[in-house]
């Protein structure tokens, strides 16, 4: 400090809450007397002892932060290793929601993600364009995207919990012979005389109804009671209804008043500094004890991946989401570019969506009597279940093998339905979203790749958790990289991650070699069956080919311990499916003796 005293923050874990407004701190005007925007650095209290929830517990400190200081009804959300690329996305983004029919309806517009500094091959999928591309627009047809976590445009009241509004139904019947307002059940409530009314008679109902009005006079002047005691009940409801409301928000009642505000706006009867002490009070680590934020209110908490469930909460109140796509792109960030730290990412991602299928707000069954739609809530349950794929993924990755060693058939035509789907799946989702070949491509590799490692170690780490209360961790050393562009692609850092993918390689590997060496020894015969089986192995292999282009890298060196460990692995298996050989029929006794064998 300029003082000589330590910063307070320099503590990461042990900190007071501190704000600092670098513009608009004296809340001063332009020339036309509008008021300048504001530039506020925030640093949440921490202290040990505390849980505070990491991403998700920051996004709840920001949001009460900016209620208090501005309380603007619509934010922007984005990760800090992103930039705003398109100058016009915000208004882009308040296009649908203050659109007059549906934009009251909307809780967030989500832009997709595009990135900087991925290799022109992009070797590990980066892009992410059967997501994006493909899966988040067919999303925008039935209640609208998932968030994702960064670049979307937030409604502030979806935040705080409340149903969407109610879209008001119009009349149901109407005529043509009375008023728009008019209830045809006065037309049709005697539909065995409607062909004998005579038109004086109409005039007559007419005359009738008004007159029924005017007999009803005497209601309206119910309303005009003593207003001593209307004041009274009304303090005594708002009193009640205050509790309630600090009860669910927090004890801050510039919070609280700042709630109640559906077209934003601060509360002018405070000034600048009681604001930043309220504001300062709410990012307090012990402000969201015995409250519903993390449970019903702001970013939810229970998971890595506490995009998925903000979003998931939002649509189950019947709220609305609109995906953005606009030419120029919206927002740009940075993404992992070496194979270790992609797939230590992917493995966040799917122990995130893991965490969810274990808790309270599985898609499964949470939610239901709200507003979530069906369609939408079977794309939840898709992206919590994808990680589970992994084992039978893991399965038809070692088929080829098991197919060349064992010399078996029967596995083939299981591969052969399973890659007709998904090729069939392909061309249809290449022929909808418009996608080009390679982008599909390597979304295809990585999946496979993701699949077999981080999804696959993601089941087992979740399972721990649960069952046994084990919270596992997987660290990553980091080996130095060439001082060139893309010098990152390829940088080695050791995690175990790597030892399952490399294992399928080794294993397809020596069942090539073992599939060709029987087929020579057995004769011209065997070669026919042997293409087929060679076709599948060599395709897993071709799908882990970008792996494997990663675990060599550039020096074509590899850690011993990863050859190591998969070569055991390897051997280990396919020396059990050898002599286990479970896919030949048994022969009986009789049967050797025919061919002059001893049965003992």
């Amino acid at each position: 400090m300029q003082d000589g005293t330590p910063w307070p923050g320099n503590n990461v874990r042990d900190h007071p809450g501190m704000i600092q407004v670098f513009l608009g701190q004296s809340g001063g005007l332009d020339v036309e007397g509008n008021e300048l925007p504001r530039l506020v650095y925030v640093s949440r209290e921490k202290r040990p002892g505390y849980n505070h929830h990491k991403k998700a517990g920051a996004m709840n400190a920001l949001v009460r932060v900016s209620a208090v200081l501005t309380n603007a009804p619509y934010m922007l959300n984005l990760d800090c290793d992103h930039y705003v690329n398109n100058s016009k996305a915000v208004k882009e983004a308040m296009c649908f929601m203050m659109d007059p029919l549906v934009g009251k309806k909307v809780c967030y517009v989500q832009f997709p993600q595009r990135f900087d500094s991925i290799d022109r091959h992009d070797r590990y999928a980066n892009k992410n364009v059967v997501f994006f591309d493909i899966n988040m627009k067919g999303l925008d047809g039935i209640q609208g995207p998932i968030y994702v976590g960064t670049g979307c445009v937030f409604r502030r009241q979806a935040l705080y919990g409340y149903d969407a509004p109610k879209t008001k139904k119009p009349p149901s019947r109407t005529c043509n012979c009375w008023p728009k307002w008019c209830v045809c059940c006065f037309c049709f409530g005697n539909r065995k005389n409607k062909k004998k009314v005579t038109k004086p008679k109409t005039e007559k109902k007419k005359r009738l109804f008004f007159k029924k009005e005017e007999n009803q006079s005497p209601a309206y002047a119910l309303s005009e009671i003593d207003e001593a005691a209307a004041g009274a009940e009304t303090q005594k409801a708002g009193i009640v209804n205050q509790q309630k409301l600090e009860k669910k928000f927090g004890q801050s009642a510039v919070f609280v008043a700042s709630t109640l505000l559906e077209n934003g706006g601060t509360l002018r009867c405070d000034s600048p500094a009681s604001l930043l002490k309220e504001a300062i009070h709410v990012i307090g680590c012990g402000y969201e004890d015995k409250t519903d934020w993390g449970k019903e209110i702001g970013w939810i908490y229970g998971s890595v991946t506490e995009d998925i469930l903000t979003g998931f909460k939002m649509h189950c109140h019947g709220w609305r989401s609109i995906y953005c796509i606009p030419k120029r792109p919206a927002f740009k960030g940075s993404a992992p570019l070496n194979l270790s730290d992609r797939l230590n990412q992917v493995l966040r991602w799917a122990l995130g969506s893991i965490e969810i299928f274990f808790s309270n707000h599985c898609p499964l069954w949470y939610g239901y009597g709200g507003g979530l739609k069906f369609l939408e809530r079977f794309s939840y349950i898709n992206s919590i279940v994808y990680p589970w794929t992994s084992i039978p993924l893991l399965a038809y990755c070692t088929l080829p093998a098991i197919c060349l060693l064992t010399g078996n058939n029967l596995a083939s035509i299981w591969y052969m339905s399973l890659f007709i789907c998904i090729f069939a799946t392909g061309i249809l989702e290449m022929r909808w979203a418009r996608v080009a070949v390679d982008d599909w491509w390597r979304n295809e590799q990585f999946w496979v790749i993701g699949g077999v490692s981080a999804h696959l170690f993601a089941v087992f780490q979740g399972l721990l958790k649960v069952i046994a209360g084990v919270d596992t961790s997987f660290t990553v050393t980091t080996k130095a990289g060439d001082d060139e562009e893309f010098s990152e692609l390829y940088t080695f850092k050791w995690t175990t991650l790597l030892i399952p993918p490399t294992t399928l390689l080794l294993l397809n590997f020596i069942g090539v070699v073992a599939g060709i060496s029987n087929a020579i020894n057995n004769g011209y015969e065997s070669w026919g069956p042997l293409f087929g089986k060679l076709f599948f192995a060599f395709w897993v292999i071709v799908h882990l080919y970008p792996f494997l282009k990663g675990l060599l890298g550039r020096q074509n060196r590899t850690p011993t311990i990863v050859i190591v460990w998969s070569i055991l692995l390897a051997s280990i298996i396919s020396l059990l499916w050898v002599r286990v050989n479970p896919f030949l029929a048994k022969t009986d006794g009789p049967l050797l003796e025919e061919c002059g064998l001893d049965c003992t």
